[in-house]
């Protein structure tokens, strides 16, 4: 049943759903102004380290961002409603996870030919440290309130915050084992990175979510 449907079906309901839908619209306001910090700061410290991981982190906040730029075109006025917009808003956030991957795939053939090797950087740990706390959060509650609204284009940017933590996991390990000699970990997250958005955005067109 689309979300239109059950909040005409069931009168009493149809506040908590606005209500819900106000919530998303307000977390995707607030993810899109931190991101537009994130993805500064990860790509300006990804290239002064020369990081595929963090370069590819970076460029992600920019795909997070799209998502987010989505869903709050989705909860806007008379699309609040609409079972089309929310059609159109799933297959857009879906599409926006395959962003990713080509330019990951083809950074890392590149640099691996070229023999360039990524060095730590403090900015890169900072930032990427605190999108590992503060981004859990936010994907756990946009996919909360995407079952409660059935939307899926709210839970695929859940989905997307979700991994943007694991992302930033990723990052950090990759810098630290870096230190240590083990350069190629670099390059293997970056490939890793472009296998889940391939996978994700294929699950997100197609309407299931990542459930665990």
């Amino acid at each position: 049943m689309v979300p239109d449907q059950r909040i005409h079906e069931r009168p009493a309901a149809s506040a908590d759903w606005l209500r819900a839908a106000r919530t998303a619209r307000s977390l995707s306001v607030a993810t899109l102004a931190w991101l537009s910090v994130e993805s500064t700061l990860g790509l300006a410290a990804g290239f002064a380290a020369h990081s595929l991981a963090l370069i590819g982190w970076g460029l992600s906040a920019l795909v997070e961002a799209a998502a987010s730029l989505i869903v709050v075109w989705r909860f806007t006025g008379a699309r609040t409603l609409s079972p089309s917009a929310e059609n159109t808003a799933r297959k857009a956030v879906a599409a926006s996870f395959w962003l990713l991957a080509p330019y990951l795939v083809l950074h890392v053939a590149h640099d691996l030919d070229a023999g360039h090797r990524s060095t730590p950087s403090v900015l890169g740990i900072v930032v990427t440290a605190f999108s590992l706390v503060s981004m859990p959060a936010l994907g756990i509650a946009k996919r909360r309130l995407g079952a409660r609204l059935a939307s899926e284009a709210t839970s695929g940017e859940g989905t997307q915050n979700l991994i943007c933590a694991a992302m930033a996991a990723g990052v950090l390990a990759s810098l630290w084992l870096n230190t240590l000699g083990w350069w190629w970990v670099d390059p293997v997250v970056a490939v890793a990175l472009a296998a889940v958005a391939v996978r994700e955005g294929t699950r997100a067109w197609h309407g299931h979510h990542c459930c665990h």
